[in-house]
């Protein structure tokens, strides 16, 4: 497995050993409790009564049957091991990390703090600059929004924003000169019941 996880990896463009990949996927599921959810306990029983009138299934997950939490925790990993520090992006936008901490405070920059520091997702920064617009975006993203969720949004096709015929990701959008504003009014919506 040593040597797929390595290729995997490699292939996603990720700059990271298989040991310490497996740790941060070990820290990333630990953090996720209890293990082996009852999904009904987290409700009322008539709240229970409702959401089973309208057909979802509240019974506990079967013996052998594939976590659905897998997924969630491959995917924090990779956020943050792909995660720039403030000197990271400090170098890659070529000004000082106070720079890079005073537009963090301000908010024309996502980040999150860890125990080594501030982690400032990639997918917000080009080769040598931030993302155009992003300032626009980030200042209309909910406040409740998690790192995953807006990495997740930033990097999925959106059939609101489109290039050429098909739907591009808000991120290949704002590299493209689309209108800000157009990823924004969806930004805004984050978390928001359809």
């Amino acid at each position: 497995m040593d040597v797929s996880l390595r290729n995997a990896l490699a292939r996603a463009g990720l700059r990271v050993d298989t040991d310490e990949f497996l740790t941060l996927v070990e820290d990333a599921a630990r953090k996720l409790s209890p293990a082996d959810p009852d999904p009904a306990d987290y409700f009322d029983d008539n709240q229970r009564s409702a959401l089973a009138e309208v057909g979802l299934d509240l019974s506990p997950r079967h013996q052998g049957e594939r976590d659905s939490r897998a997924k969630a925790v491959a995917a924090h990993a990779v956020l943050r091991d792909t995660a720039l520090t403030v000197a990271g992006a400090a170098e890659r936008v070529n000004v000082d990390p106070s720079r890079i901490r005073h537009r963090l405070a301000e908010g024309r920059l996502a980040g999150w703090k860890d125990r080594t520091g501030w982690r400032l997702p990639v997918w917000q920064f080009t080769n040598t600059d931030v993302l155009p617009g992003l300032d626009l975006v980030l200042a209309a993203l909910p406040d409740d929004q998690p790192p995953l969720v807006v990495a997740a949004f930033m990097t999925t096709p959106q059939e609101d924003l489109d290039l050429t015929g098909t739907p591009t990701t808000p991120r290949d959008w704002l590299l493209a000169a689309g209108d800000p504003t157009r990823v924004a009014t969806l930004a805004a919506t984050l978390g928001t019941p359809v």
